[in-house]
């Protein structure tokens, strides 16, 4: 279960620096790239949380 948690907080960290970067690009397709990045990132940490939990509830 650490490995699974260790990725969660990985995809969320992920997630923050692309929603970073993307405020900071000045070039709208890199704001967009990194915008929509952050958005699959973001899904893999739901994804994340949803294996976690059944994994605890088995």
């Amino acid at each position: 279960m650490p490995e699974l948690q260790d990725r969660l907080e990985r995809f969320e960290t992920l997630t923050a620096e692309c929603e970073l970067i993307a405020k900071l690009a000045i070039e709208s397709t890199k704001r967009e790239f990194y915008l929509k990045l952050s958005e699959q990132y973001r899904q893999l940490a739901v994804d994340m949380r949803q294996a976690i939990a059944t994994r605890a509830a088995a």
